[in-house]
């Protein structure tokens, strides 16, 4: 049973850092892809960073170079790492995962806020 739960937000100054963890997917390698996306107020959800089985990863251009996206077979968990965040960032962040049937599994957003 696949149940992405994150962890991690939080309020955080700007240009500091934060790690969002997600776990909840029984045998991570049973999940073909992993990530996430945010949602701000009045806006789509978007992605932010995505990383498939074989390790390869994508990155939103507004994050390249500030956030690192990694999964941790070991621990069955996708972790966000967010340096040099930006009051922009602000948003929840929603992990997600898809299976070999190409079944999505959401899970229910953790709040990041990034204010002085």
């Amino acid at each position: 049973q696949v149940q992405p739960v994150e962890s991690g937000g939080g309020l955080v100054q700007p240009g500091g850092s934060l790690r969002l963890s997600c776990a909840g997917f029984g045998s991570i390698s049973s999940v073909n892809g992993l990530g996430w996306y945010r949602q701000s107020p009045g806006k789509q959800r978007e992605l932010v960073a995505g990383i498939a089985r074989s390790g390869d990863t994508n990155y939103a251009d507004f994050v390249k170079g500030r956030f690192t996206i990694s999964r941790d077979n070991a621990k069955n968990t996708v972790n966000l790492q967010m340096n040099g965040l930006k009051p922009e960032d602000t948003a929840v962040y929603y992990c997600f995962a898809v299976d070999a049937t190409v079944r999505q599994y959401w899970g229910q957003g953790t709040q990041v806020t990034v204010s002085s």
